[in-house]
């Protein structure tokens, strides 16, 4: 696999979709969790996708329960509290691992493409965000601490290119 175009999501809704349906636009992939400390980020991450998806950015929120249990609920709870709690409209994908032997495959090939701190390709936490390129290609990792605001610079420079 060598793009991000190369794998397969499935939706919140059930239905599955290739990542080549978002082929030419800049990718901000994210993995949430509705009962986390950075939980409010939806709402960061929501104006983001407001001010720029007409732009070419794509947010896509993939919600995982390994970090605490911050996610127990069903694809549909979790889905209700975005939208109701933070007004969501970017897609959301349906409940994944991103860490172990059952990690989506998207995840084991964002994590090898831009490892974390000291080199490492595990997730640490909730609201670790990677921004991808209209080429497919992974530009950057972020911590789950960088607030979704303080990624506009870098997604206008992707935008731009």
């Amino acid at each position: 696999m060598s793009t991000v175009y190369d794998f397969e999501a499935r939706q919140i809704n059930g239905q599955d979709i290739s990542l080549a349906g978002f082929k030419g636009k800049v990718m901000l992939i994210v993995n949430t969790a509705s009962k986390c400390g950075f939980t409010p980020q939806f709402g960061g991450l929501e104006e983001l996708h407001k001010q720029y998806a007409g732009k070419g950015l794509a947010v896509l929120g993939f919600p995982c329960n390994q970090f605490g249990s911050q996610d127990p609920g069903a694809d549909g709870e979790i889905e209700s509290f975005c939208q109701v709690n933070y007004g969501v409209s970017f897609p959301m994908m349906s409940k994944i691992d991103v860490n172990g032997p059952a990690a989506h495959p998207l995840y084991k090939w964002l994590s090898a493409e831009a490892p974390g701190l000291l080199g490492s390709k595990s997730i640490k936490w909730n609201f670790t965000k990677f921004l991808v390129g209209k080429d497919g290609k992974v530009i950057r990792r972020y911590a789950p601490t960088d607030k979704p605001a303080d990624l506009a610079k870098d997604i206008e420079a992707a935008l731009a290119a």
